[in-house]
């Protein structure tokens, strides 16, 4: 095994033993320092398990790997959020945070992590295109094929106003978005090539093993780091809610934001490798796709998680929960304006940041209404300037798409303004 492979394994197994000790052991702590201890733990699994299951695509194709890799990617994140719905059902105080942490992450992955990747991957290209005396690249092209996901953004987004409209989320709804989910990955694995996988840091090492070693050492990884974050989630989502008060910070803060910046950093730092590598079309359709898998899978999930609890079966959203569903939808419906003619501009990317940072100054309900407000004129406009693209976006989830090219270029840019 590579040393800088037994380097990463080891160092994340540091950071998260502690937490696990503490909860064999029954130690407690202050909430601050639980929410450290915790929260480091989750991170460090969280790596460990996004090298093993993008190592594991080595070995698994076709529709059981999409099954079985969106599925543990969304481990981290799931685990905690799933966890205030589960105990909403019980405790009643707990409703108010059940969809916190996926508004929250929601919001973190387009309104952050998009404009990320596409930045760095522009900047990339730009520094290639001066060494070639190329023309200038002003926007991230993306593929025919990604039009599919695009569609089931969309088409999930709409769908989501139906959250707020009638102030919760039932049962039946979430069942629903969870067979949406199911058609996704069924649709995913007609065009699903394992030969196109690239693999970037650890997992490009994990990959190069010989394949015995390889699925042993992928299989532990998965045990270890899933074992870690169910051991991890409860007391650091419960440490969470308790050093709001501690620390004089709105607990439904460090609820929505805190647990979804841990679950996602891994995500962020791979696609970021990806995008700095020139890989940006990847990069980018990975944040994509795991923008699907919220709305359908991890929202479809909150009621049930809350009806196994002991709850009704719906769901119900207080006030501050169907203003921030609300920002969180009109947010995706803008994410899909932009890129609905498979083209993410650099200016589209800083203004989606900066609308993201503008609702940190927000903390009021006409504030976050006049917000979605602005996002819902804003992508009137694009659908405007993209109205061509809007019918064949619409229809991609339902209609068989073109298997990706091995010959097409990872990343094409636009060299239009």
């Amino acid at each position: 095994m590579p040393a800088a492979l037994i380097r990463r394994v080891l160092l994340c197994l540091l950071v998260a033993g502690p937490a696990v000790a503490i909860r064999v052991l029954g130690v407690e702590f202050s909430a601050v320092a639980e929410v450290v201890v915790f929260g480091a733990a989750v991170v460090a699994a969280a790596f460990l398990l996004a090298w093993a299951a993008e190592a594991a695509q080595k070995d698994i194709s076709g529709a059981l790997a999409i099954a079985l890799l969106a599925l543990i990617a969304v481990l981290p994140e799931y685990a905690v959020d799933l966890y205030y719905a589960y105990r909403s059902g019980s405790d009643p105080s707990y409703l108010h945070f059940a969809a916190a942490n996926m508004t929250g992450s929601n919001r973190l992955l387009l309104g952050f992590g998009w404009p990320l990747v596409v930045v760095v991957a522009l900047v990339v290209a730009r520094r290639q295109a001066r060494r070639d005396d190329a023309p200038t690249p002003n926007a991230l092209e993306l593929p025919v094929a990604s039009r599919r996901d695009v569609g089931f953004l969309a088409i999930l987004g709409l769908v989501a106003f139906v959250i707020p409209l009638i102030g919760s989320i039932p049962l039946w709804f979430g069942v629903g978005l969870i067979v949406v989910f199911g058609l996704h990955l069924w649709r995913a694995a007609q065009t699903y090539d394992a030969d196109q996988e690239e693999f970037v840091g650890a997992a490009a090492l994990i990959a190069g093993l010989d394949a015995r070693p390889r699925r042993i050492l992928v299989v532990a990884m998965f045990l270890v780091s899933g074992a870690a974050i169910l051991i991890s989630a409860e007391p650091f989502a419960d440490a969470l809610v308790a050093s709001g008060s501690a620390l004089g910070i709105d607990s439904y803060f460090l609820v929505q934001w805190l647990a979804p910046l841990a679950s996602e950093a891994p995500e962020f730092i791979i696609a970021v490798m990806f995008a700095a590598r020139g890989k940006g079309v990847a990069a980018i359709g990975t944040l994509i796709a795991s923008k699907v898998n919220q709305w359908s899978l991890l929202v479809g999930s909150l009621p049930v998680a809350h009806f196994l609890g002991g709850g009704p079966s719906s769901l119900a959203l207080d006030s501050r929960q169907v203003e921030e569903f609300t920002l969180t939808a009109t947010q995706t419906l803008l994410g899909v304006a932009i890129i609905l003619a498979l083209r993410f501009h650099w200016w589209s990317a800083i203004g989606l940041a900066a609308l993201f940072g503008v609702q940190f100054l927000i903390t009021d309900t006409t504030g976050r209404y006049v917000l979605s407000a602005i996002h819902l004129a804003l992508t009137i406009g694009f659908l405007v300037a993209h109205r061509h693209s809007i019918l064949p976006t619409l229809v991609a989830p339902f209609h068989e798409q073109p298997a990706v090219d091995q010959d097409e270029p990872k990343t094409v840019m636009d060299t239009h303004a």
